[in-house]
């Protein structure tokens, strides 16, 4: 089990495009509010079109993991059903012919269209009940591994907001101090750490430690109703110390992921992502049409897009949905930095040095 959800963690992330939670808003947007990017929709249906006006970056995962990443294996990564399964969080397709189940689980969406069949051969291997046409009940680890990543990025995210001087050192010993499950005891053990850098990781380590122990308990004592499919919250919000944690989550919304440094790059994203989709969508799409009747600048473009994301050939797949599909794999997959370079590159910001 250990192992596994190692693993799923590792994973976890692997699916989020350039600039993050941001990058997802970014791909939305662009889809919904450019005139390319709705024109696409306009040609699609229901399903395959809350694919693109829903991006997420856990369905974008667990194609990178299945299919995008040695692409010529079956299975891609293949990776065990299990740990599949585990990194899952929502497993469920973007679009559900009825209202999704309540609960936690299928508050968003974990596998495209595209990837559905992928998906149901998962579930069938690993024997999750069907929650209706669509949507299957969590595997049981994956409460462990979104519990592992909600108890790293609220401590973590305070802690280096202190270290980047946007938190005093106050405001962040008073939210971990009370989640040291020993609150006396690790004040005593910090009055005798002189910096308070060192204080404040003293006081990190001593929290993760003490929820970890928290959701381990949560967990065991809510086993057969997880393994039932009947638990529908997240492990974090189960535990005694719920209010504590809820309490990091708020700090880090209302006074870090504001930040005037963190806002400017978010707000970069939106610019970079759209354009980007703007360029290589409209590209694929005209050789798509026209072939070596495309325009100059679609037959130029057409060379940055790797072979995987533009077929062989660099000739693009006839079906719209999965050449528009490829295309935010291609951008999706992008680090923060690439993407910024050749987005100044495509808009003559900056010219490639020889």
């Amino acid at each position: 089990f250990g192992a596994v959800v190692a693993a799923a963690c590792l994973a976890h992330d692997i699916g989020n495009p350039p600039f993050g939670h941001a990058g997802e808003d970014a791909i939305r947007l662009w889809f919904t509010a450019s005139a390319t990017g709705r024109a696409v929709l306009e040609q699609l249906t229901e399903a395959r079109r809350q694919d693109f006006v829903r991006f997420e970056g856990n369905a974008q995962g667990f194609r990178i993991l299945t299919r995008l990443q040695s692409p010529d294996n079956p299975g891609g990564m293949q990776l065990t059903c299990a740990t599949l399964g585990t990194f899952t969080k929502y497993p469920r397709a973007s679009w559900l012919p009825a209202e999704p189940p309540p609960g936690i689980a299928f508050k968003k969406f974990g596998f495209h269209q595209d990837d559905g069949d992928l998906f149901a051969e998962v579930a069938g291997q690993l024997g999750l009940e069907s929650a209706q046409a669509g949507a299957w009940n969590r595997h049981p680890l994956a409460y462990l591994v979104e519990a592992a990543d909600d108890i790293c990025y609220r401590v973590i995210d305070v802690e280096d907001a202190f270290r980047l001087q946007q938190l005093r050192f106050e405001d962040v010993r008073d939210l971990l101090l009370p989640l040291t499950g020993e609150p006396d005891r690790a004040q005593r053990k910090m009055d005798r750490i002189t910096r308070p850098k060192e204080r404040i990781e003293y006081l990190r380590a001593k929290t993760i430690g003490a929820i970890i122990e928290q959701v381990h308990q949560c967990f065991m004592e809510n086993e057969d109703r997880i393994l039932a499919g009947a638990f529908a919250e997240e492990l974090l919000d189960a535990i005694p110390a719920a209010a504590a944690m809820h309490a990091l989550k708020a700090c880090g919304e209302h006074h870090v992921y504001v930040s005037k440094p963190v806002v400017e790059v978010e707000a970069a994203g939106f610019e970079v992502l759209g354009g980007l989709l703007e360029a290589f969508v409209t590209t694929v799409n005209d050789v798509a049409a026209h072939g070596s009747a495309a325009s100059p600048k679609s037959r130029m473009l057409i060379h940055l897009i790797p072979e995987q994301f533009a077929r062989p050939g660099r000739q693009p797949i006839a079906d719209l949905y999965r050449r528009v599909l490829a295309i935010t794999d291609f951008v999706s997959g992008m680090t923060d930095s690439y993407a910024v370079a050749l987005f100044k590159k495509l808009t003559g910001i900056s010219l490639p040095t020889g």
